[in-house]
């Protein structure tokens, strides 16, 4: 196997691996707080690993056809597809969420667990959006571009989480309600509008 594309491979695996934990903490975290942002970056963080696990699937099942190969060329325009619509379906639950929880206000609780996991993320997702860049650039591989535009995203989502919930964690009263409710909304936001633009460049390609 090219040192490109095994490094390629090697960094799809480290996604799902760093991935997979994140729902799972996140989901046991719910019991100690009921943040709308938290609540939502549990939805986004479960459906892109699903995402990300079908990537590293076919880029495992196609790596070793021919680039003509019709085969590999139909599952590779699948991969941006499948996480084009992941970050529309993450936009649609944390915009869903961010105005339910504005509207039905209830006590935040503990969301340190969820802060510590975001922070985290916003290192190793950049960290990994750089090596698919890296990646990339040398193989041109389909499944790499649609990861490489992923990770830019979560981390800039990791990003707005952070921050949303370090406001929520400070600020108490009406403040605090509105933080958690521009996290969940800005977080939407960079969702539908990567998610747009992944479909949309999908379309361009045919």
């Amino acid at each position: 196997m090219d040192v490109n594309v095994s490094r390629g491979e090697k960094t799809l695996l480290a996604s799902v691996l760093l991935s997979a934990p994140g729902p799972l903490v996140l989901g046991l975290a719910l019991f100690l707080g009921s943040s709308t942002t938290q609540i939502a970056d549990f939805v986004r963080r479960t459906v892109e690993f699903i995402a990300t696990f079908i990537s590293w699937r076919i880029f495992r099942s196609t790596v070793d056809l021919p680039e003509t190969d019709e085969i590999r060329i139909q599952l590779e325009q699948r991969v941006d597809l499948y996480v084009g619509i992941a970050m529309l379906i993450s936009g649609a639950a944390m915009s869903f969420l961010a105005i339910s929880g504005f509207i039905n206000l209830s006590e935040k609780g503990n969301m340190i667990p969820a802060l510590i996991i975001a922070v985290l993320g916003v290192t190793s997702n950049g960290i990994l959006a750089v090596n698919y860049s890296i990646s990339y650039a040398k193989t041109m591989n389909t499944v790499l571009k649609a990861q490489k535009d992923l990770y830019f995203t979560k981390t800039m989502v990791d990003a707005c989480v952070s921050i949303a919930l370090i406001a929520v964690i400070l600020l108490s009263g009406n403040a605090r309600h509105i933080a958690d409710f521009a996290g969940g909304i800005v977080v939407a936001l960079v969702l539908f509008l990567n998610g747009i633009k992944l479909l949309r460049s999908r379309v361009s390609t045919k």
